[in-house]
């Protein structure tokens, strides 16, 4: 699976499984993923692949994204976002706000804050046990970025290593099928921002995703399900 001259390999891994019939796939996120349901968005594109590919598998896709969510608005909406869906499968994709709400400068005026590490591991591992106890299984999504130089300059790249590195450790205590954005965005942008912009490869401001953004995660996603993505 090409995006790009970027291969999409390697970035999903443990217990990757192809999809079922009737399978019903609930993504939980943030702006990101709010955005994704609209006509070109990643979440969109991924319902389109999997119909073009298997329509006789009867997958039904739902989009739970909501802006400027971090991981404790997940846990409270979790029930009627979620798990009153029926899931069997939840791609979790959170943490971006958790990191950026510590700076971003219209948060801190209202006095808002980000997540502490300890709250962002607990939290996910408190809706993992909740997502897994009505029997679904999880993909979790490292973050990705705030900024896309790729010198180090971005600043919040080492927050979003430290929290991307939470995401790695609980997918592999829960025994969730990691999917590793974080790593996959960086390498990306490594071979197409040779000029070291802070926007305009993946994302239209450094955070939401543009077209090619959309198309590119669709593809990872679509890869950790084993579903080629559709021309």
């Amino acid at each position: 699976m090409v995006v790009g001259s970027t291969l999409l390999l390697g970035f999903a891994t443990l217990n990757k499984y192809s999809l079922k019939e009737n399978d019903t796939l609930v993504f939980l996120g943030d702006s990101i993923t709010s955005q994704g349901v609209k006509p070109k968005g990643y979440v969109t594109l991924v319902s389109e692949s999997i119909q073009a590919t298997y329509p006789e598998l009867n997958v039904k896709v739902v989009g739970a994204g909501v802006s400027g969510n971090k991981v404790s608005d997940c846990q409270k909406r979790l029930e009627r976002d979620v798990l009153q869906k029926d899931p069997t499968i939840v791609v979790i994709y959170i943490g971006i706000n958790d990191v950026w709400h510590w700076t971003h400068p219209m948060v801190v005026k209202r006095g808002g804050v980000g997540t502490t590490r300890e709250d962002f591991e607990n939290g996910l591992l408190d809706i993992i046990k909740k997502i897994n106890g009505i029997g679904a299984r999880v993909i979790l999504c490292t973050t990705t970025v705030i900024g896309e130089k790729t010198d180090g300059t971005n600043l919040q790249d080492s927050m979003l290593d430290e929290y991307a590195e939470i995401s790695r450790k609980v997918a592999n205590k829960t025994g969730s099928q990691l999917l590793d954005l974080r790593t996959a965005f960086i390498d990306y942008l490594k071979e197409q921002n040779k000029k070291n912009a802070n926007q305009g490869i993946l994302t239209v401001d450094g955070v939401h995703l543009n077209k090619t953004g959309n198309r590119f995660l669709a593809g990872l996603v679509l890869d950790s399900l084993n579903v080629p993505q559709r021309n």
